[in-house]
């Protein structure tokens, strides 16, 4: 029914605009145009600087035919130029792919490809590995070599210089505004669970609403200085990238995750934020004497991937840092549920405080709903803490999509909600709880791991008959992946090493399993490899 509200109210352009967070920085170079927004070794940017080599970028990108729904891919380390191109790319209208550099070619090769790159930026340190990729792909983009003046590795793809192309562009370039918040903004892939990774497509809304949460959750303020030890091919830095910018905060750049620079650059550069996964807080915690500095101040540290084990949280609070977990996916722009800690938490005994620790806690201030659902039903689970269900969500930063893959989008979002495949309970006072992963994906570093995909390269070798791969605990990476092996009829043993060569060359390093144990596989009546078993027995230590 029509109302007097819906009549003669119409938007325009001084009531409406699209949301979209490349609107922080022009607001963050006018406020404070001479504050440090990237640190970078002896290199300091201010924002006006960052807005300025944004345009520059985006300037440059148009006059060379990018533009509106178009591929522009990075591989690079967390470095300024990472910065400017989570503006500049889409100050031009074009989508950004961050490229994650610890992939094999092949899975670069075809990120490139379907994801239509036309132009690739490359770091120095990364052109062998583009160059194997490249040999791989069809359609050859326009590449650009970002030499970094803080580590120049001496190699160079045919193309053009980062910082020439920057010269080219224009620092007052009136870029255009996206006409729609629903347009892409972003290009991440998934790990994948079978076959080739899935192109997760962010919008310029959903980006934007994160970094603001992102902000509200942490409790980031104009004062923050944060270390990026997370990764910003991760889902845009968990949209942090965006976040720094929304409030004048600065950016601390790290090329390598290694506890002496980062102890030396907390207590120099005065880091009070950080992100990143368990792995990062034990680097810390078992650094040698040597290389530890002492801070006076507190490091917050938001830890998401895999649950962070109590006493990990418990020894990184007694060197200086206070742990928030935060959980979500790539498919949720990074984090969506927060562990929030309430005072009352404080008074409980430590087992209790313990068991709250470990949980993901609720929905992100932007998020509009978190739940555990029985998915078969679609009903909520008993909130108990006990009932398993699968961990769900709804609102606006939930990916637009797939590219390219209405089937996957269709089923991810089937009944109105997106499907997490994790597992887990929900607890009476509302808090999440993950148990378990039913894709089988094993988290290390940070890093996801399909386990299907190195089975897959270990039955490769001549001499398996059978593999199941599951996640063995370890203190340093979190998980590591380890591979149940059935030697065929005749073959009496095989040297491990021989087989974990065999496995890199085939994956990434951090997909190469860690411990071999070889025997039968214990199965259901039908044939299928019982994991849960073999997850059980890497549990109590093989």
């Amino acid at each position: 029914m029509t109302s007097a509200y819906d009549l003669d109210l119409p938007k325009n352009p001084a009531n409406y605009l699209p949301l979209s967070p490349l609107s922080f920085l022009p607001r963050s170079a006018m406020l404070w145009p001479d504050k440090t927004a990237v640190i970078h070794g002896s290199q300091r940017f201010s924002w006006a600087q960052m807005y300025a080599r944004s345009r520059r970028l985006a300037s440059a990108l148009a006059q060379r035919g990018i533009g509106r729904g178009q591929t522009v891919a990075i591989l690079a380390p967390n470095i300024p130029a990472m910065i400017d191109a989570h503006f500049g790319v889409p100050m031009c209208g074009a989508v950004l792919n961050t490229l994650n550099y610890r992939l094999d070619p092949a899975t670069i090769a075809f990120q490139l490809e379907h994801g239509e790159a036309r132009v690739l930026l490359c770091d120095s340190e990364f052109v062998p590995l583009a160059q194997a990729a490249l040999a791989l792909v069809k359609v050859r983009p326009l590449l650009v070599n970002i030499v970094d003046a803080q580590a120049d590795f001496g190699q160079r793809l045919q193309g053009l210089d980062y910082e020439a192309l920057l010269a080219e562009g224009d620092p007052d370039y009136d870029w255009p505004a996206p006409q729609d918040e629903w347009e892409a903004i972003s290009l991440n892939y998934t790990s994948g669970t079978t076959g080739n990774p899935k192109g997760v497509v962010y919008h310029h809304r959903g980006a934007y609403l994160n970094a603001m949460s992102n902000a509200l959750a942490t409790g980031m303020s104009h004062a923050t200085v944060k270390l990026w030890s997370l990764p910003m091919f991760h889902c845009n830095g968990w949209c942090f990238v965006w976040t720094l910018a929304a409030i004048g905060g600065t950016s601390v750049c790290l090329r390598r995750v290694e506890a002496e620079t980062m102890f030396a650059l907390i207590a120099e550069q005065g880091v009070n934020y950080m992100c990143g996964a368990a792995v990062v807080l034990s680097l810390f915690i078992n650094a040698p004497a040597t290389v530890r500095r002492t801070f006076a101040h507190t490091v917050h540290f938001n830890a998401a991937a895999a649950p962070v084990p109590v006493p990990i949280i418990r020894a990184a609070e007694a060197i200086g840092f206070k742990v928030q977990h935060l959980y979500g996916l790539t498919e949720t722009y990074g984090p969506a549920t927060l562990c929030l800690w309430k005072e009352e938490f404080s008074l409980l005994p430590e087992p209790e405080q313990a068991a709250i620790l470990r949980r993901q806690g609720v929905a992100y201030p932007m998020l509009e709903a978190v739940t555990v659902l029985d998915p078969a039903t679609m009903q909520p689970v008993p909130a108990d803490g006990e009932t398993l269900g699968e961990v769900m969500f709804r609102g606006n930063i939930v990916m637009k999509g797939y590219l390219k893959n209405p089937a996957a989008s269709a089923e991810a979002f089937r009944d109105g909600w997106f499907h997490s495949g994790d597992l887990g309970v929900l607890h009476p006072d509302g808090y999440i709880e993950l148990k378990d992963r039913s894709k089988d994906i094993i988290i290390s570093g940070g890093e996801n791991i399909a386990s299907i995909e190195v089975e897959a390269a270990l039955y490769q070798h001549p001499a398996v008959l059978e593999a199941a791969v599951v996640a063995l605990p370890d203190e340093k990476w979190g998980e590591v992946p380890c591979a149940f092996v059935m030697l065929k009829p005749g073959v009496v043993s095989i040297d491990e090493t021989e087989l974990r060569n065999f496995c890199r060359d085939r994956l990434a390093g951090y997909k190469v399993p860690k411990r071999f144990v070889f025997g039968e596989l214990p199965k259901t009546s039908t044939g299928k490899v019982q994991k849960f078993l073999l997850r059980d027995r890497a549990k109590a230590g093989l």
